[in-house]
């Protein structure tokens, strides 16, 4: 009798504390049918925006579900790339009907970084917004390994956070806070390369 109590308790309190969330991905094309899942914390709705030289060159709506952590606004910068996050969070049934609003604009925050300009690493990038850790990440292309840096949000430097860019990447990265703290080295990485890993980084699991 214990046994069929704690059983049918654990599978009714499961289905408690887990919400309907809508589950979408809108590329370029402005298409997107929702879809239902299930989640354990929080329903979410996405916007990833990424710059290469100053130009929009991705701006995707998605619908998922969300940790705490991973709600409000963050932010990757190498310089001459840039990719904003804006995750609007709810917790109640299929919530997440409304589309993420735009990143709001950052201006610079005093720190500093080394940024990867050409073959050197020993360029400066100002950080803006809630940018606070610099970053190094390493990216395997084939058989060349490139290296990133810059600025990043606390966000992107969180644990849940830092296992998706890893996968995404197939490389890896580390982020630290103090100025400069991410230290200069010689690089080949290509513009293209800072951009296209980072649009899969706020794909919720």
């Amino acid at each position: 009798m214990h046994l069929l109590t704690l059983f049918f308790g654990t599978v009714l309190l499961h289905k408690a504390y887990t919400l309907q969330c809508y589950e979408c991905t809108m590329g370029s094309s402005g298409t997107c049918t929702d879809s239902q899942k299930e989640c354990p914390a929080q329903c979410a709705a996405m916007r990833v925006i990424s710059y290469a030289g100053g130009i929009k060159v991705v701006d995707a709506h998605m619908k998922s579900c969300a940790a705490a952590e991973e709600c409000g606004e963050a932010s990757i910068n190498f310089g001459v790339a840039k990719t904003v996050i804006s995750s609007k969070c709810c917790n109640s049934n299929l919530c997440n009907t409304q589309p993420a609003p735009e990143p709001s604009r950052s201006s610079p925050n005093g720190k500093k970084c080394f940024q990867c300009d050409g073959q050197t690493c020993t360029a400066t990038v100002n950080c803006g917004g809630n940018e606070d850790h610099c970053i190094s990440a390493t990216v395997n292309v084939g058989n060349t390994k490139s290296t990133l840096k810059g600025c990043a949000s606390k966000m992107v430097c969180s644990s849940m956070a830092a296992a998706e860019i890893k996968e995404t990447i197939g490389g890896d990265f580390s982020c630290c806070q103090g100025d400069y703290c991410n230290s200069a080295s010689s690089t080949t990485a290509g513009l293209l390369l800072l951009v296209t890993p980072l649009i899969s980084l706020v794909m919720f699991s």
